[in-house]
């Protein structure tokens, strides 16, 4: 995205988990127990705390003179792809566009669930689902959907034909270059079409 000419933001969304790693993925999913190996950082955040931490983003970004002011984009991957779509329910006015690639739990009856803030977006949002992956089963995505055209958000959902969870992520056994770039494409075309 850099290469693109935006500013990039990559917060340490487990900070509240005290150190760690360096984790290396081909490492923590070669072992039998992943969720052992870092479940404990996933249950150090949730997408409600992440939205709530979004608004420090927001202010330091603003004070950039570096950064262009008005309203951000926010992507995420995995379980970022519920905090990028909570972030833009939770700052509505602040955020332009919202991505999720392979993101999981973005619609279940959690009262965290990133859908019940569908009502409340106002960013173009474009959801990126691989149609391999256990954490975002077709009903999952049905529900998704269903919560943003019923909102009236701008959105655009889709299922990566053969991609597992991860597809995006090039030092995970399951990255999916063909994958990839398409994600590559559809994100800086919706950054594009919505920040410039």
């Amino acid at each position: 995205m850099a290469d693109n000419g935006y500013a990039v933001l990559l917060p340490d969304l487990y900070y509240r988990a005290g150190p760690y790693g360096p984790l290396v993925p081909a490492d923590v999913f070669a072992g039998s127990d992943i969720m052992g190996a870092i479940g404990y950082l996933f249950a150090s955040t949730d997408n409600h705390r992440a939205a709530q931490d979004a608004k420090a983003f927001i202010t330091w970004l603003d004070a950039r003179s570096d950064v262009a002011s008005g309203r951000y984009g926010v992507t995420g991957y995995c379980m970022g792809g519920g905090i990028a779509l909570s972030i833009a329910g939770t700052w509505p006015d602040r955020f332009a566009a919202a991505a999720s690639f392979h993101g999981g739990n973005l619609a279940t009856d959690a009262d965290t669930s990133p859908h019940l803030l569908a009502s409340s977006m106002k960013a173009r949002v474009y959801i990126a689902g691989a149609d391999k992956d256990d954490w975002y089963p077709p009903e999952m995505a049905e529900r998704l959907e269903r919560s943003l055209t019923d909102a009236g958000v701008d959105h655009r959902c889709e299922i990566y034909s053969d991609a597992l969870h991860g597809f995006t992520m090039a030092d995970f056994p399951v990255f999916d270059e063909a994958a990839a770039e398409r994600h590559w494409r559809e994100l800086i075309a919706l950054f594009d079409g919505s920040l410039r």
